[in-house]
């Protein structure tokens, strides 16, 4: 029985490494979607500078702030996003070593 153990061991450790493999890309493509929405407002942002500026202007400030508040959420997201990437791999294994002998079972 001893092996029956041993390869339930193996077998419960391989799925939690295909588990952590899963949600670590599920965050890494959403890291990569707030990243596009972060340069999409930073393109708007800048965009309406410019589009300012060539009228002779300077960009209304409700407007700066509306395109300013979505740029600044977008990069909290990607902060948020990248300290979970960070935990998830700092997370220790909480399974015994693969090398350390299972106690037979009677």
């Amino acid at each position: 029985m001893a092996i029956w153990n041993t390869l339930k061991g193996e077998l419960d450790k391989a799925g939690r490494a295909a588990q952590d493999a899963l949600d670590e890309g599920k965050l890494r493509l959403e890291s990569h979607r707030a990243k596009q929405k972060a340069e999409a407002a930073a393109a708007s942002l800048g965009f309406a500078v410019y589009r300012a500026r060539v009228e002779g202007g300077d960009l209304e400030p409700e407007r700066y702030s509306v395109l300013a508040s979505l740029l600044a959420a977008a990069e909290a997201e990607i902060e948020r996003i990248e300290i979970a990437i960070k935990m998830l791999k700092a997370d220790p294994p909480t399974d015994k070593p693969a090398d350390t002998p299972v106690p037979p079972q009677d």
